[in-house]
């Protein structure tokens, strides 16, 4: 037993790392950006980058990885990652930050498909929940962990770049290092568009406005800050308290999908984010005792959506498509992400910052007004699986959700 515990405990620490590193990355070029005088449809532009880079990866990596091997794969995407990272620090340009953002997304994305590979592999029928249960407590703490750094100093110079730099190439190491044997090839994700909606039209319609809004907010929430006039301390504070309070609210609202249906429970949350968009787009609060509260509010309702959703459509689903169902729906929220950011910019430059919670307002008004209409469509099946929460959709990969326990060994 002790070698399972010492190689998943390696694998855990280098994803440790590799998230410790996106999470820096995701709040630090927004905020360095609009130091830098960028605009906010450049700004938008590296979420958009981040997220062609993302999809791109879980659709190529799985062909490199079967050319190269795993370790070889593993270590050119992390130190690839780190590349990047430096090299924003170093040639400071719109272009060549949104550029570098795709290189991105694509290593960072590839990388942890294949350390959440091992994972799997390396966990049996029996500890399989659990690794999954501490590996999202690693994904949270470490996403947070990562955003809370920008408080250590201002990010005006290179040093947070260096960081995140010097994490990536740490989270080599563990994998390196490790005498695990390599896992089964990569999943390859198809999004089979047609299956999708008959499956679930809600979660089909729902995961891509989902992503339009949690890709507006994480690339723009930074620079929403920036703009109201919040210093970089405050603003590194709002983002990790919307990813904690959306990360802690999960399970209660797991539970109480698995008692109703899990539409209105969609639309609940849906119809809340709404009227707190609005309700900030409208009132345009500026003290942070105000705008942080509200901030957490908005987090708690958006980051729990879309486990919500896959859990709906897994409700129609064989379990043995659990893991096609959920990557195909993942891929639906990549392609949200890549159009949110880059709208939402439009917007803001068009109006005002808190522009930024019109756009999501009406992603979410949208959901739930679909959600609440497919209620009097289709009744929910007498039997269904239980829900299960997942991390926060940015840096979720196929991998981690074949990882998770309702994909059966035989369906990864």
């Amino acid at each position: 037993m002790a070698g399972p515990r010492v190689a998943i405990s390696s694998l855990l620490l280098g994803t440790a790392f590799l998230l410790l590193g996106n999470g820096l990355n995701g709040v630090l070029l927004p905020v360095r950006g609009s130091l830098e005088g960028f605009d906010t449809t450049q700004i938008g532009l590296l979420g958009t980058g981040w997220a062609i880079g993302f999809i791109g990866a879980t659709l190529v990596v799985p062909y490199v990885v079967r050319r190269v091997g795993h370790v070889r794969g593993y270590g050119a995407l992390a130190s690839l990652a780190a590349v990047a990272m430096l090299l924003c620090g170093m040639i400071v340009t719109p272009v060549s930050w949104i550029v570098l953002r795709v290189l991105s997304g694509f290593c960072f994305a590839g990388a942890a498909m294949i350390v959440e590979s091992w994972l799997n592999e390396q966990s049996t029928a029996e500890n399989r929940g659990r690794v999954f249960s501490i590996y999202q407590m690693v994904h949270f703490a470490a996403s947070t962990g990562g955003q809370f750094l920008l408080v250590l100093r201002p990010p005006d110079d290179f040093f947070f770049f260096a960081l995140a730099g010097i994490f990536y190439c740490l989270a080599i190491l563990p994998t390196a290092l490790s005498t695990a044997r390599s896992p089964a090839p990569l999943s390859t994700t198809r999004l089979e568009v047609v299956a999708l909606y008959r499956n679930s039209p809600v979660s089909f319609a729902a995961s891509g406005l989902i992503g339009m809004a949690n890709g507006a907010f994480g690339t723009l929430g930074p620079v929403y800050g920036i703009q109201i006039g919040l210093p970089v301390r405050d603003i590194a504070t709002l983002m990790a308290a919307a990813l904690l309070a959306g990360s802690l609210i999960q399970f209660p609202l797991g539970w109480l999908s698995d008692r109703t249906d899990r539409r209105r429970v969609l639309a609940g949350i849906a119809l809340g984010a709404t009227l707190v968009g609005v309700t900030i787009a409208l009132l345009q609060p500026r003290p942070i005792g105000v705008v942080l509260p509200l901030i957490a509010i908005f987090g708690m309702l958006i980051y729990p959506m879309w486990a919500i959703a896959v859990a709906h459509a897994n409700d129609f689903a064989e379990p043995e498509s659990f893991v096609g169902i959920a990557g195909g729906l993942l891929l639906l929220y990549g392609i949200g992400t890549a159009i949110g950011p880059i709208a939402a910019a439009a917007i803001m430059d068009t109006w005002r910052p808190d522009a930024l919670f019109a756009f999501t307002a009406a992603a979410h008004g949208l959901v739930a007004a679909y959600a609440a209409y497919r209620i009097t469509q289709r009744s929910v099946p007498a039997m269904r699986s239980a829900f299960r929460s997942l991390p926060v959709p940015k840096s979720v990969t196929p991998e981690s959700v074949a990882l998770d326990p309702r994909a059966g060994k035989d369906d990864t």
